[in-house]
């Protein structure tokens, strides 16, 4: 049976704070520590960019003459443009109070994944995603002795789905995508397309226990799993470019 603990006791978390510690002594207070295997650690991209300091303040940001006119058309704040477009590589679209884009990591989403909630440090102070998410997974398993996989979520929209759901934005300690072509269905057919988004399966059932808002849940241990052997980290679930068929 698959099951879902919440930790919720952690404390607001700053730049430079240990995470693996923190995180380490939440588990155990829980009584979820030493893991089981195929324990799976999903942590929210917000905790992870703070501890590594991806806080800034819009007071510091001076917008480009490009941001100011983009800032225009999408009705933002130009210094937060300015910041989305440091942070991406490419603007898919940009509508009145829209604007998505093409992230340097590779993911396509609003802002570049740049928010204002939940920061804990006013309304003028904004947060990146963290520089590499799956390097930030591996070395928060690492600190944490190895023995559990992680993911760090976050959520985006779909294209033709209204609202949001969780992905992985990193993953360490598992296969993000499980690849089942050339395997038989229960006719005998084989399978041509089928691959798995693991990690993004997991960071969705994770988002249940985290919410959305205030809830305060931001990290939950996901026990049960029968995790397929493989390390593959959550840059494996980014469509190339070469075949994106909608743009």
């Amino acid at each position: 049976m698959i099951a879902i603990y919440p930790l919720s006791d952690l404390p607001e978390i700053g730049p430079g704070d240990e995470l693996s510690v923190l995180l380490h002594d939440a588990l155990e207070r829980a009584g979820l520590w030493p893991p089981a295997s195929g324990d799976v650690l999903v942590v929210t991209q917000k905790i992870v960019s703070k501890a590594e300091g991806r806080l800034v303040d819009l007071e510091t940001v001076e917008a480009s003459p490009e941001a100011i006119r983009l800032s225009q058309d999408v009705r933002k704040d130009a210094r937060l443009v300015e910041l989305v477009l440091r942070e991406s590589a490419s603007v898919v679209r940009a509508a009145p109070n829209v604007l998505i884009t093409r992230h340097r990591l590779g993911h396509v989403m609003a802002n570049s994944g740049i928010d204002r909630s939940n920061t804990g440090s006013g309304e003028e102070h904004v947060l990146l995603l963290p520089e590499d998410s799956d390097a930030s997974a591996q070395a928060l398993r690492s600190a944490l002795g190895g023995a559990l996989a992680v993911v760090i979520s976050d959520s985006f929209g779909r294209p033709w789905r209204h609202g949001v759901v969780g992905v992985a934005l990193g993953a360490s300690g598992l296969p993000s995508l499980v690849d089942r072509r050339g395997e038989l269905d229960r006719d005998g057919r084989r399978l041509e397309v089928t691959q798995i988004a693991l990690a993004d399966q997991i960071a969705t059932a994770a988002t249940l226990a985290m919410g959305e808002g205030a809830e305060g849940v931001p990290a939950v241990l996901i026990r049960g799993l029968s995790l397929p052997l493989g390390d593959v980290g959550a840059s494996a679930l980014v469509r190339p470019l070469e075949e994106d068929l909608f743009r």
